[in-house]
């Protein structure tokens, strides 16, 4: 099943999200000090290509740092990535079939808002608490 999923949402918004986090990434990686972000944007970019198997778990060794880099990643891309989340989220919701991915699609906007301190694994590890 998740193996459709995935494959329905590439076609309908995944390769399309991919894409903005690829540009985003990249515009970031053209400073030293965006690059940081730029990974972290290349990382989302993949879990929003072929998001179902995956889920967000947050580091427990995060702390101050990433506090501070989310605010920064807020401003830079944060905001317009997951802005692209609920509109592309809110067009799924109009049609039946469409519904499963646009609530994944709001389930990935607090990762594209605030994504340091945070780490994606496979579903199964996340269940297991072995991440």
């Amino acid at each position: 099943m998740k193996t459709i999923l995935n494959i329905i949402w590439l076609v309908l918004s995944g390769f399309w999200l991919f894409l903005g986090y690829l540009v985003a990434g990249l515009i970031l990686c053209v400073t030293i000090i965006g690059i940081p972000f730029g990974l972290a944007a290349f990382r989302i970019g993949l879990y929003a290509l072929w998001p179902f198997g995956y889920t967000v778990v947050d580091r427990r060794d995060a702390g101050a740092p990433s506090c501070v880099g989310n605010v920064l990643w807020l401003l830079l891309a944060g905001w317009w990535l997951a802005l692209s989340h609920i509109v592309t989220g809110i067009a799924l919701c109009v049609t039946i079939i469409g519904i499963p991915l646009g609530i994944a699609n709001f389930k990935m906007v607090p990762v594209s808002l605030l994504p340091l301190g945070k780490e994606i694994v496979p579903t199964d590890q996340a269940m297991a608490g072995s991440w």
